[in-house]
Formats: C-alpha cells, structure tokens, sequence
C-alpha cells in the first residue's frame, strides 16, 4: 500500500486565520498552531483545538481526555480522574489563546514575532464549582470570555462541559503584560 502525503505547508511564526474568518470575525487554531502561540509544551500542553475566537473577546475550545495522560497514573490509579487543577489549567490556556489571538491577527504583528511572549500568567481563581467528573474517554468543550482590564490585569470568565453537562465554571485573573 502506497501512503501519499501532502508537501509539508511552509514553517510560519504565526497561525494562519481559518478560511472565512475575515468576514465572521472569528478564528480556528489547530494543534499546531497553537504551540506557535503558547509557551507551552507535553505534558502541559492541555488544548487541542481552539475555535470560534474573537480576538480579545472570546472563544471555545477542545480538551479530549485520554486514559495516556500521565497523570491518570497517580490520579487515582484504580478510579482514573482528571485534576480539577489541571481542567482549570486548560481553560487558562484557552484564555491566553484568545489573548495571543489579538496579537497575532492584528495587522501590525511582526511576522518573525514570537506570539508565546505575549502571554500571561494566572493571577487568580475564583468562584470556581466543579459539577462533573472528568474521566478518560470525555471530550471536554472549553468556553472563556474576557471581560475589563484592569491596567496588567483581566477577568475572565470560563466553562468546561462534556457534551451538555456543565464539568467546571468560575471566573480568572489573568496578566496581560507580556513575558521576557
């Protein structure tokens, strides 16, 4: 059997807007991409996919949950649970997409810019309410909307489900100055 594979797409510092996204103001981030955006990398780097983001405004995201994520192995071994830490960590990361996003879709971005440097740190949680066990096999749907600022400083509010159940919601401080 013959396996074709497609030319490998130039290296770009920065993601490319999703077809279309001129005219809906709205964008879609592949794996790829956003290792370009995000200083993270495995095992922490919890986002698959990110989608629907408004630069600056808003956006949702993608999670999925695999019984291969190291930390199945002492959480808990016999009764495998996702951290609620480490769900809120993915929601953090969905946030700074949403921020670089800002950055990197201006038009005034340096192409050879390093998007990563853009981002933030997590300043707060709270208000957070864990509704649902996050277990191998679930596809986790991330949602966060930003809301003031507040000189370096910006809330957020954020939401994890499986399908329609509601896994996790709270409210983020997060630090818009850039890193570096």
């Amino acid at each position: 059997m013959t396996i074709v594979q497609e030319a490998p797409a130039a290296r770009r510092p920065v993601p490319a807007p999703r077809r279309g996204a001129e005219a809906t103001g709205r964008y879609a981030y592949s794996s790829d991409q956003i290792k370009r955006m995000l200083p993270h990398r495995w095992p922490m780097l919890l986002i698959d996919r990110a989608y629907d983001v408004v630069p600056g405004v808003s956006g949702k995201g993608i999670k999925s949950v695999s019984v291969n994520e190291p930390f199945f192995a002492g959480h808990y071994p016999d009764h495998s649970i996702m951290p609620g830490v480490l769900i809120v960590e993915a929601m953090a990361q969905l946030v700074a997409v949403v921020y670089v996003a800002e950055i990197v879709e201006a038009d005034t971005f340096a192409a050879t810019a390093d998007a990563s440097q853009s981002v933030g740190y997590l300043g707060s949680i709270s208000s957070m309410k864990f509704n649902r066990l996050v277990v191998p096999g679930d596809q986790l749907t991330l949602e966060a909307r930003l809301g003031q600022r507040l000189q370096g400083l910006r809330s957020v509010q954020v939401r994890a489900s499986v399908g329609t159940e509601l896994a996790a919601a709270g409210s983020l401080i997060v630090t818009t100055e850039r890193r570096g």
